[in-house]
């Protein structure tokens, strides 16, 4: 049996705009009743259409609900959308208040020229209608999740990716500092929200988010994505540096160790998918100290003492220790901190100094970046490299892309 062109035509559209049949069809159908009401109907008046996509074919119907009376308020009822029940039993009998009568109309053999340009404007708002409304299924289920795009453009500070069915925006505060995007390079997003607006769907994405690590390593990852693996805390400074906290659910497998990958495969293909955002991999522990202490690396931690009351940890370093337990700017304790969700204070073990007492990102005297010559008095101190012992055998794997 040979297609109708018009059935061609509806499968044409449904491709090109990811929209149901099911919907095109219900979209023509209110086209010739708007186009059935401008040449031989009546304002307002309640005209349904039947459209057999097979043979072209429509029925023409006037449908009318069923009531018993005026409705409060009203002297009379609306006679173009209702009928009073004991004249809706004179046309079929049984019928109850809220059933419809629908009484067939003839069909026309031509619409007039307005009614053919009214159809014509119902189809295309109805179809654009229609195709927000499935992007914005289509991308309000993918909320949180992490997809692959492509640099469409950048206009001022906004950039605004392709994700296949729809353009997203990402706005400057949601951009990894210093990362340039070149129109059509392909990116991995977190997709962040999506809003219903009066022109379409907004789609709002994201590349600092914390949770793209997550899924990122989830993705590279297998043991991760079994759930052998959990990543249990996440603290990042989009595109500087990640600290991510790690623990296994079964005793023969090294949590660190698979997050890293044979030759740091697995955690370089994450590096390069942030932009070179160095990460660190420590073993998250339920004992807080221990936690605290590898929280702190590559740093070596000497003692923590827990202050429970005021969730407070202080930590003592050796004083060749100090700057690299602080960190450049302060970074590495306000990670660390972030981490643990404790409040950390370091002090340097010979000269007895608090060097910085830090909470989620301040200190005590309103400032995160102290410089390192002033943590130990009179002495500079330059900041120390990564030392060799920080290995994955004591729980912790510093990745640096300069190596």
């Amino acid at each position: 049996m040979t297609t109708s062109p018009i059935l061609l035509a509806i499968q044409q559209i449904c491709e090109e705009k990811n929209i149901p049949v099911s919907a095109v069809i219900e979209t023509i159908e209110q086209a010739l009743a708007a186009a059935y009401r401008k040449d031989f109907g009546q304002k307002n008046e309640n005209i349904k259409v039947e459209f057999d996509p097979e043979t072209g074919d429509s029925k023409v119907f006037d449908v009318k609900v069923v009531v018993e009376g005026p409705a409060e308020g009203e002297e009379t009822i609306n006679e173009k959308k209702e009928i009073l029940l004991a004249d809706a039993k004179k046309i079929k009998k049984g019928v109850v208040v809220g059933d419809e009568i629908r009484t067939e109309l003839k069909v026309p053999s031509e619409y007039g020229r307005m009614a053919a340009q009214t159809a014509k404007q119902v189809i295309i708002q109805r179809l654009r209608e229609a195709e927000r409304d499935v992007v914005f299924s289509e991308y309000k289920d993918k909320e949180g999740q992490v997809l692959l795009g492509t640099v469409q453009r950048v206009e001022g500070r906004t950039v605004f990716v392709d994700l296949g069915h729809t353009v997203a925006v990402m706005p400057y505060s949601e951009q990894i500092a210093r990362e340039h995007y070149i129109t059509g390079a392909r990116l991995k997003v977190y997709l962040l929200t999506v809003n219903a607006a009066a022109r379409g769907p907004e789609v709002i994405i994201s590349r600092t988010h914390p949770e793209i690590v997550r899924q990122l390593f989830s993705q590279e990852v297998p043991e991760i994505a079994s759930g052998t693996v959990e990543i249990r805390a996440i603290a990042r400074e989009a595109g500087s540096r990640t600290k991510i906290a790690v623990v296994s659910t079964e005793p023969n497998v090294d949590p660190v160790g698979s997050c890293v990958g044979q030759r740091g495969m697995r955690v370089q293909t994450v590096i390069n998918e942030l932009g070179g955002e160095k990460i660190d991999i420590i073993e998250w522990s339920e004992d807080t100290v221990k936690f605290i202490s590898a929280a702190l690396s590559p740093a070596k931690v000497q003692s923590v003492t827990l202050d429970e009351a005021n969730h407070t940890a202080k930590v003592e370093v050796a004083e060749d220790q100090l700057s690299l337990a602080i960190g450049r700017g302060g970074q590495n304790v306000r990670l660390a901190v972030k981490l643990t969700s404790w409040k950390i204070d370091i002090a340097g073990s010979l000269s007895g100094e608090v060097a910085l007492t830090t909470e989620e990102g301040s200190t005590e005297e309103g400032s995160i970046e102290p410089k390192t010559e002033e943590i130990i008095e009179g002495e500079e101190v330059a900041e120390a490299p990564i030392p060799d012992e920080a290995t994955v055998s004591e729980q912790v794997a510093v990745i640096d892309d300069e190596k």
